[in-house]
């Protein structure tokens, strides 16, 4: 029996959605326990609004389902998404789990990989990048923290609208990742695999770089039913999560 690592992002967990909230559960419960660790890339929720978002029993209970992992030796890793980048130290450490760079690599059985949310790597969509810029600046973080809850959530919930109108409208050119920047990440940290999220375009793509074969695995999003990706040293493979 091989030893495991378990990878998952998008899964836009919030109270509307009880389907995908139960796939996470099951996860927790089932497959999670049983691997070396879990790597969340990103977007773990629909929107995080700050730490104090914690008040709010439902992230608190997701909170605990993985704190439960760490418990029982499974450790926890995070890295934000373009929709929970403001998840914090607090939400951290109730978790019982560690927030990483993005991008971010490491000998995986072996092989060395870079870890991304996968946004980064989206340089055609230059609105997007632009925006990115402007709203992750230290400055501007803290002005928004500052705001009261109801008001952050109110601007979380128009912006959220915003960003599905503005995406319905661009072209899948722009909402992938572009190939030049995934070779120059791979390159960079003298990586062989990348593991990302955000593009909901999951698939192995495999590519030859300095005569050498690499590959880039998108992960799957989760939309009406939960998945992951499970890698040991006998290869990879993106497996379905039982919710029922």
């Amino acid at each position: 029996m091989f030893s495991t690592t378990l990878f998952l992002s998008d899964l836009h967990l919030s109270p509307r959605k009880p389907q995908l909230t139960r796939c996470f559960e099951a996860f927790c419960d089932g497959p999670a326990r049983d691997a070396d660790s879990v790597y969340i890339l990103g977007d773990l929720f629909d929107y995080w609004i700050g730490d104090d978002q914690l008040r709010e029993q439902y992230y608190l209970d997701i909170a605990r389902q993985l704190a439960k992992l760490e418990t029982v030796g499974v450790p926890i890793f995070i890295q934000h998404g373009n929709r929970d980048f403001l998840i914090g130290r607090r939400f951290a450490r109730k978790a019982h789990a560690t927030l990483l760079t993005d991008p971010h690599v490491f000998d995986l059985y072996g092989v060395r990989t870079v870890l991304s949310h996968g946004d980064i790597l989206c340089t055609n969509d230059t609105d997007y990048q632009a925006a990115r810029r402007f709203w992750r600046t230290p400055k501007r973080i803290k002005q928004y923290l500052a705001l009261p809850y109801f008001v952050r959530r109110l601007i979380a919930t128009l912006f959220r609208r915003r960003s599905v109108s503005k995406t319905r409208g661009k072209s899948g050119y722009q909402t992938n990742v572009n190939q030049e920047a995934v070779v120059a990440c791979m390159l960079e940290y003298d990586a062989v695999r990348m593991i990302h999220g955000h593009t909901h375009r999951p698939l192995v793509y495999r590519f030859d770089l300095q005569g050498h074969e690499h590959e880039r695995i998108a992960l799957p999003d989760w939309r009406t039913e939960g998945a992951y990706l499970e890698v040991s040293k006998a290869g990879c493979q993106i497996l379905e999560i039982n919710a029922e």
